[in-house]
């Protein structure tokens, strides 16, 4: 079987990258309002930003999010 992967998603999938981004966007807003930490993946390492993000930022491998 072959597949075949398109380096730019269809007018679909952008709408639907888009509508991702926005939700994902909001939400990280909202947790800045209201004082609460945040993980994000930066250089394929978790990235704990916030007020109130925990002092110890040890996450085990089994976390790590799966490569493509």
């Amino acid at each position: 079987m072959n597949i075949k992967r398109k380096s730019i998603p269809s007018p679909e999938g952008q709408q639907q990258l888009e509508s991702l981004r926005q939700a994902i966007s909001k939400t990280l807003e909202k947790k800045c309002r209201l004082g609460h930490y945040a993980v994000t993946w930066k250089d394929g390492k978790p990235v704990i930003t916030g007020e109130d993000a925990p002092i110890t930022t040890k996450i085990s491998a089994k976390h790590k999010p799966h490569e493509p």
